[in-house]
């Protein structure tokens, strides 16, 4: 018969001792708030570039877009905001984030449009470029933290892109 003890006369391991039953992690079952559920995430920022509004007559016309910001990003000033910015002021905008970010590499703006530029198509097409542009420029986070243009540009009624 099998004994218990090794060669050197100490008691040998038996199975149960190799087998012990592992803990199962369990799902959190704890009930969650409302505001856990329905609430904003940690860290949101949202952009809506909408309402485009064509303005002026003949060679002075321009077509203007209202971008809607919503975030609880403690570099925005704001929670949210409402502002109008022509392709121009994107253009500018785009270059003064190229200079101040040179680690990033910043998407380019919808081409510029020479003939039937103010009709619904065109107008509307360009508006979901620029909101394309937006949303890849405020998804970056190191431009959502560290650009000063950046908040001012989606946010400041009054920005100036001589000012940059």
């Amino acid at each position: 018969m099998a004994s218990d003890q090794d060669n050197a006369g100490h008691d040998a391991p038996n199975d149960s001792q190799f087998h012990r039953p592992i803990l199962q992690s369990m799902p959190d079952t704890r009930q969650q708030s409302f505001d856990e559920i329905y609430g904003p995430p940690e860290n949101f920022l949202e952009i809506e570039v909408r309402n485009p509004r064509t303005h002026g007559m003949g060679r002075h016309m321009y077509t203007d877009y209202e971008i809607l910001c919503r975030t609880n990003i403690p570099a925005f000033k704001l929670r949210q905001s409402s502002v109008r910015r022509r392709y121009s002021d994107f253009e500018y905008f785009r270059d003064i984030l190229e200079r101040e970010s040179a680690r990033v590499t910043i998407p380019p703006l919808p081409g510029k449009v020479f003939t039937n530029r103010f009709s619904d198509d065109v107008i509307e097409g360009r508006r979901a470029g620029l909101e394309k542009f937006l949303k890849i420029v405020v998804g970056h986070p190191l431009l959502q933290t560290g650009s000063k243009v950046l908040a001012a540009f989606v946010q400041d009624p009054n920005w100036d892109r001589n000012a940059w």
